[in-house]
Order: C-alpha cells, then structure tokens, then sequence
C-alpha cells in the first residue's frame, strides 16, 4: 500500500514527487514535469498522451548517420534490423526496376544504368550509333531491346582509365531485324569490364 499524503506538507516531506511545473493541472498544452524542490525532469507530458523527452533521442548524429532507438549513432543498418524478405520490389532503386525510352536515333546517347534496367529505342537508328554507359555497377545487367536500322553500333563507357568490352557467342548486330542487346558490368572500377551478347527476336508464343 502506498504512503497517504494525508496531514502532511508536500514541499517538506516528499522533494521525490513528480508534478507539473506551474503546480496546476493537465492541458492540452505539453508541460515540463519537475520533482517537489523544482529540479526540471526535461519531460513534457499534455492531456492528449503526448510525451516528449530531451534523452529519447541523442542529438549527436549527423546527415550521414543513423540514429537507433536507444539513442546509439550508426553509420550503416546491418541485415539484423530487416526481416528476411522484406525487402519489396517498389523498395528496390530504378537501376533494378525502371524502364527508359531512348529517343536519339544516332550518334552517341549516354545510358545511365542508375535510371532504369530495361532500355527501349524509339524508333529505329538513322545512322551509327554509340551507346556510352554511366552509372554502371559490378553484377548489374541492363536490356536495350526494339534495336533495329542498318548502321553501326558501338559501346562505350565514362571509365576513368580503360573498359573492355566482351561479347559472349559469335552471333552479331542485325540491323535488318529487330535486336535485343543485353550487358553484364563485371567490374565497375577505372578499368571496368563488360560481358555482352545480342541476338534477334520475333514475336513468338511457342519456344
């Protein structure tokens, strides 16, 4: 049972109880809790449930970091604070998911692999065509699809000091038929390196 207040003076005999710090009720308005000799408890309670306290977050994280719950700095989210599968497909960023129309029929066109992951020429090329990737990471692999028009193709890349590009099978550009070109980044670093391969496709609903 607890102690009865009952013929005692509260500035006296209990400094540990916790009140309002105008000494008058609730409102909807937050106040700061403070114990029975005025020492500031830096919590603000109002009649709504609303609570604010100054320690439940440290203030001592910047732009780059994460601040967890118990007010720890982080730099990163280890895999423990997500559940297994959580991750959703609309979670994913655009150079897994996107699809980019390119327009430019000639000359060289800069294929952004951090926009999209599926490419699709507009029309058909009207001369000889580049394609120069940027934004190109390790294990990637992006699609440029409806390629078609009778004219030189040629990859190229933003790398700081050199790229290779290597194309897997013997089959080359058609450009009389409709072409599908798909592009592996196997190393995204100054010296990047690209496997590829092109083949042409038909509509056809039996493999």
């Amino acid at each position: 049972m607890g102690t009865s207040l009952s013929g005692l003076k509260i500035k006296d005999t209990y400094q540990g109880l916790i009140k309002l710090t105008d000494n008058s009720g609730a409102t909807g308005t937050t106040k700061e809790l403070t114990d029975g000799v005025g020492n500031d408890l830096n919590i603000q309670i109002d009649t709504t449930g609303r609570l604010e306290a100054v320690s439940f977050v440290k203030s001592s994280g910047t732009s780059s970091q994460i601040l967890l719950a118990d007010g720890t700095v982080a730099t990163s989210l280890s895999s423990g604070f997500l559940a297994d599968d959580s991750v959703t497909y609309d979670k994913l960023s655009n150079r897994y998911t996107a699809v980019e129309t390119i327009t430019s029929t000639s000359g060289a066109t800069t294929v952004n692999w951090a926009n999209a992951t599926i490419f699709r020429m507009q029309s058909a090329c009207t001369g000889a065509k580049e394609f120069d990737f940027t934004g190109y990471k390790a294990g990637q692999v992006i699609t440029i699809f409806n390629l078609t028009g009778e004219y030189a193709l040629t990859l190229d890349s933003d790398a700081a000091t050199s790229e290779a590009f290597n194309k897997i099978g013997s089959t080359d550009y058609a450009g009389g038929s409709t072409n599908i070109l798909q592009v592996e980044c196997i190393d995204d670093s100054a010296n990047a390196i690209f496997n590829y391969s092109i083949q042409t496709y038909t509509s056809d609903p039996t493999p």
